[in-house]
């Protein structure tokens, strides 16, 4: 059983940064897709950005393409989502999720979540 557990949301102002980390335990040694997804308030889940554990290979939003970098600390099983030049369409709660393949922006291609974190940006 995987588990995720997030960190380093929290409230910072238009242009500033944050960085979102996931710890993971529970591999099995296989590859994932690891992927940060976001839900607003009244708003449906999406995907921000994922990657294959095991090749690396990253996919991201259009909204945050250039702004947000996903990459990963294998030796420590951690997930990283760099989030820059924040705006306050970014305010969000945050999930990490893993799962085994498939579309990397659909909520039904992984199997595990974390509790999730809040990024709050202010103009």
């Amino acid at each position: 059983q995987v588990q995720l557990v997030e960190s380093g949301g929290g409230s910072v102002l238009a242009g500033g940064s944050l960085r979102l980390s996931c710890a993971a335990s529970g591999y099995t040694g296989r590859s994932y897709l690891m992927g940060w997804f976001r839900q607003a308030p009244g708003k449906e889940r999406e995907g921000v950005a994922a990657i294959y554990t095991g090749g690396g290979s990253q996919y991201y939003a259009e909204s945050v393409k250039g702004r947000f970098t996903i990459s990963q600390e294998k030796a420590k099983n951690l997930l990283y989502l760099q989030m820059n030049s924040l705006k306050p369409e970014d305010t969000a709660m945050y999930y990490c999720a893993a799962g085994y393949g498939g579309s990397w922006n659909l909520a039904t291609s992984f199997a595990y979540w974390g509790q999730g974190t809040q990024v709050t940006v202010s103009s």
